[in-house]
């Protein structure tokens, strides 16, 4: 099998750390973990992943330290994964540029595909994205989007494709283009959160 990419994924859980490597591992991705901040940044910096898959919330560095990190230092992309999806964590998460939001408790099925989207996204290294097999082209699920449904599936406990179909409904009703539904509700969720 091709590899497809190298990911750190992070996570203080060992059980969930050991589940996401194995389960994107059989996916065709290379797999650097660690289970904290720390271990985080140095596996980062001496293997230069392609992505990074961050819990929020764990001891020492959070997830939210390692991201402004690997952002400012290693122009690395990166999503989380967190149980938490309050409206001043989305607002941090919006705010540190993440490709992506998912809600605990995740399936293995749900993750693969949106790592996929993921590197659609951002595409190879120093080249125009491609979009891969099986997900949204890159300029179809972008930041605000994939930001977008990870607000929803956690408001109303939706899988990922029913928060899709629901923010495709709330555009189609309103006539506006998806990525814009999308900015309209993650601006809502930061008005929420700022009041």
């Amino acid at each position: 099998m091709t590899n497809k990419g190298k990911i750190l994924v992070v996570d203080d859980d060992r059980l969930v750390l050991a589940t996401l490597s194995h389960g994107l591992a059989q996916a065709g991705y290379e797999i650097i973990d660690a289970d904290n901040g720390d271990d985080a940044i140095l596996l980062a910096r001496e293997h230069r992943p392609d992505l990074a898959l961050l819990d929020i919330r764990m001891e020492g560095k959070s997830g939210f330290d390692v991201a402004a990190y690997l952002r400012d230092y290693c122009q690395m992309p990166f999503m989380f994964l967190s149980a938490f999806a309050d409206d001043d964590t989305v607002a941090q998460v919006n705010a540190l540029g993440a490709v992506a939001y998912l809600v605990k408790p995740l399936d293995i099925r749900q993750i693969v595909p949106a790592v996929e989207a993921a590197f659609a996204q951002i595409g190879p290294r120093g080249g125009e994205p491609a979009p891969l097999p099986g997900t949204l082209a890159h300029d179809a699920l972008g930041q605000p989007v994939a930001m977008a449904i990870g607000v929803l599936m956690h408001r109303y406990s939706l899988p990922r494709a029913q928060a899709l179909e629901r923010l495709q409904r709330l555009a189609a009703a309103e006539g506006k283009p998806l990525v814009q539904q999308a900015e309209r509700l993650l601006e809502a969720v930061e008005l929420l959160s700022a009041g």
